[in-house]
């Protein structure tokens, strides 16, 4: 019986040494962690590709047929039948609209400086699409083109037309657009900022809620343009057509002073990025320790004394101060040549010693060299022998003549 119970315990003792080595080799196996990986970091360069601008009408959109006859004289200054044109219900709404987000991308125009935006883009009625030799975006703030054209390239003139519409006039910057017959609403002014604000940054919205007529101000004149093209003949959130215009010069002083304002810091904008970024510190005094070293720097060792900034800041050859002498110092003057224009590398130094010797001469009909070739010749020159004075009571009766 004894020998029995052993061999149980023995038995009942095996699985469990077992166990313990397999937890033990679990535990060893699990104390070795591999070394990390170092992972490489592959950077990729993702190019988007640009949209191609979209065709807004299919090419056989467009007739030839002339406008509807609503009057007795067609006027080809304003494209118009004279007479036709002045009530609210003669008025025909656009056939299309620019929808910039769905309608804008890259043309031809874009690889090509200097070109002007389309026209019929703003009106939403280019059938050309990405093959259009003009730009099919809006203006940007430095879409700049020359007074006497629009962005979309159309020559201006002297004057406005009576209906204040057209082109308008190189005599005046004019960012504000007239907007008539509006449908008026409680949220009148809402609805207009909701519209125009697509077509560049707004400066300035002014309403009249009785009369349904606006003023808006852009930022830029491009985009009031483009505004005045894109927003004509064209509807709000009801069935009206707008009469977009130029708006007329604001008689307000304030209106005036605040355009003059904006003027002179336009041009306060365009000297501080012609200047150098130190000098315009200078001049705001945004730089404390600028004016204490500027002077120092242009008293020039006389005490009490500050250089104005036309001497101080002057640059040239000439240049009182240090650094505006940079880059403007002499060229190199090689040694003036004999008479017989053989100077040998020998003899420039000896020249060199010899001017250096010899106090300067003003100059007159001969040259340095030959007043120099003349001091080394020794040619003798007999002198004139002196005439004895006379003595006497005639000698202040004396003649220049030798008889």
């Amino acid at each position: 019986m004894a020998d029995q119970r052993e061999d149980d315990v023995a038995v009942a003792t095996a699985p469990v040494a077992d166990e313990e080595n397999q937890s033990m080799a679990v535990t060893t196996t699990s104390s070795d962690v591999a070394a990390p990986t170092e992972k490489k970091v592959v950077k990729k360069i993702i190019r988007k590709k640009r949209r191609p601008a979209r065709p807004q009408v299919e090419p056989d959109f467009f007739s030839n047929e002339p406008p509807p006859q609503t009057g007795t004289t067609f006027n080809i200054w304003y494209n118009k039948w004279a007479g036709g044109d002045h009530e609210a219900y003669q008025q025909t709404k656009s056939k299309g609209r620019c929808n910039v987000a769905r309608d804008s991308g890259y043309t031809k125009a874009d690889g090509v400086a200097g070109s002007y935006f389309c026209l019929f883009f703003a009106r939403g009625l280019c059938p050309r699409g990405a093959d259009c030799m003009y730009l099919h975006r809006l203006p940007g703030t430095y879409d700049i083109s020359a007074p006497n054209v629009d962005c979309f390239g159309r020559e201006k003139f002297s004057g406005y037309r009576d209906d204040m519409g057209g082109v308008g006039s190189f005599m005046r910057q004019n960012r504000t657009v007239y907007i008539g017959r509006i449908h008026v609403t409680d949220d009148i002014e809402e609805i207009v900022a909701r519209h125009f604000a697509e077509w560049g940054q707004i400066e300035r919205i002014r309403v009249l809620n009785s009369r349904g007529v606006g003023f808006v101000t852009y930022v830029n004149e491009a985009n009031a343009e483009f505004a005045k093209e894109a927003m004509a003949h064209q509807s709000l959130d009801h069935d009206e057509v707008l009469n977009v215009r130029w708006a007329t010069e604001d008689p307000n002083p304030m209106a005036r002073a605040r355009e003059a304002r904006r003027i002179e810091e336009q041009a306060a904008e365009a000297i501080r990025r012609a200047l150098p970024a130190d000098f315009v510190a200078e001049i705001e005094g945004k730089d404390p320790e600028a004016r204490k070293r500027r002077k120092l720097e242009s008293s020039y060792g006389l005490e009490g004394y500050e250089a104005p900034d036309e001497i101080h800041f002057a640059q040239g050859a000439n240049a009182v101060n240090p650094v505006g002498r940079q880059g403007f110092g002499l060229q190199y003057q090689e040694p003036p040549m004999l008479e017989d224009g053989t100077v040998g590398e020998s003899d420039i130094p000896a020249a060199q010693e010899e001017n250096r010797q010899q106090p300067p001469q003003s100059a007159g009909v001969f040259s340095s060299s030959t007043l120099a070739a003349l001091s080394r010749a020794k040619v003798a020159v007999a002198s004139k022998p002196a005439a004895s004075a006379s003595a006497g009571p005639l000698v202040a009766y004396d003649s220049d003549s030798d008889e």
